[in-house]
């Protein structure tokens, strides 16, 4: 099978062209790939229900900790509010490292790949079926922790511009699929350096995003240095939107401001996304890289 796959890669034959497909054929063997790719883990969802009780319960302990230290020292109600918030966004980001950057790599090691390379289809649609997935299993978790912590710890959003807020929410999610499809290309070539640069951009991510406190208290040099993670700066748009109220500053920028950064950050991703597997698939069908033998 790999062989065949290298054979077709040197040819410089696409996904395609061995059928004389119409455009409305590819378009729908395409869509069925994201629908096929998508279909686990959203029927995953009711699959294990113990995996949906630790991941939303692992998650809340986490939040309740630092909602219990902000008590403790007297700080605002608001900050309260921001853990909450930052706590229900953390599956977003542990599924965009965990079951988007790493997927690639894990289904090389358990030698699916070269049936992806050799399935009639775009790359592409695999990704984006993974990232609809992701979403939706991410949701249900984000939308859980949300509403336990918010009544469990009596939080209270004060939102003037609905719209605003949930624009923003689903562009911080395009960003964040779409550096997700990003790092997948890159895990496809780096083999088990992946796993080490998932555990790096787990824990430190979370300071940097600001995920338990406003990202203004990095002050602007430090708010401006991670401007480029989707999760920092959707995280501090939606915290301005969804607390209205606050008798503080909350966060740096104004939200339309950072509308157009996400905006940016989707766009960028994305199309960065083609190009770097366009790319590392050449690579590594050139180097031999394909199968778990050679990574």
């Amino acid at each position: 099978m790999a062989g065949i796959i290298d054979l077709v890669g040197r040819a410089g034959i696409g996904p395609h062209e061995a059928a004389d497909w119409s455009r409305r054929q590819e378009l729908m063997t395409d869509l069925r790939s994201v629908r096929g790719r998508a279909y686990p883990r959203v029927i995953g969802l009711a699959r294990e229900p113990s995996w949906v009780l630790f991941e939303i319960l692992l998650p809340f302990l986490a939040t309740a900790a630092f909602v219990f230290v902000y008590r403790a020292i007297g700080a605002p109600q608001e900050y309260v509010g921001f853990v909450v918030l930052g706590g229900a966004l953390t599956a977003f980001w542990l599924n965009v490292i965990w079951m988007m950057a790493n997927q690639l790599y894990w289904e090389k090691s358990q030698g699916n790949l070269e049936l992806y390379f050799a399935a009639p289809m775009h790359f592409m649609s695999i990704l984006f079926g993974m990232a609809i997935g992701g979403i939706v299993m991410s949701t249900t978790r984000a939308a859980t922790v949300l509403l336990i912590a918010g009544l469990v710890f009596g939080v209270t959003f004060s939102v003037d511009q609905w719209a605003l807020l949930l624009g923003v929410f689903l562009l911080t999610l395009a960003a964040l699929y779409g550096l997700g499809m990003v790092l997948a290309s890159l895990f496809l070539v780096w083999g088990r350096e992946a796993w080490h640069m998932g555990q790096m951009l787990t824990e430190p991510v979370y300071f940097v995003s600001g995920l338990n406190f406003p990202v203004a208290r990095l002050g602007f040099l430090g708010a401006l240095s991670v401007a480029f993670i989707p999760l920092a700066t959707g995280l501090d748009a939606m915290r301005q939107l969804a607390f209205t109220d606050a008798a503080f500053p909350l966060g740096t920028p104004d939200p339309l401001l950072e509308v157009a950064i996400l905006t940016v950050m989707t766009v960028v991703s994305i199309l960065a996304a083609r190009w770097m597997l366009i790319t590392m698939e050449r690579r590594a069908r050139r180097d031999g890289r394909l199968s778990i033998r050679w990574q």
